[in-house]
């Protein structure tokens, strides 16, 4: 576990091996989210670098009778 600290300017420095690890660039954007006692960073994708995650997933799946 790694320990930031934070900024007179509320600015935080993510550790080399967070950003390693998750393939973060200079500039990229991240979304900040609070989730019950903690922030979240969620990294934005563009949609080009997401497109085709899903594929091979199993479609088959039980569906409601309106979802069809």
């Amino acid at each position: 576990m790694s320990v930031v600290t934070i900024s007179p300017k509320f600015q935080v420095v993510i550790p080399q091996q967070i950003r390693e690890a998750l393939g973060l660039e200079p500039g990229q954007k991240v979304q900040a989210i609070q989730y019950e006692n903690r922030i979240e960073f969620i990294p934005l994708r563009p949609a080009k670098a997401v497109r085709g995650f899903l594929r091979g997933i199993d479609t088959r799946v039980a569906r409601d009778r309106d979802r069809v």
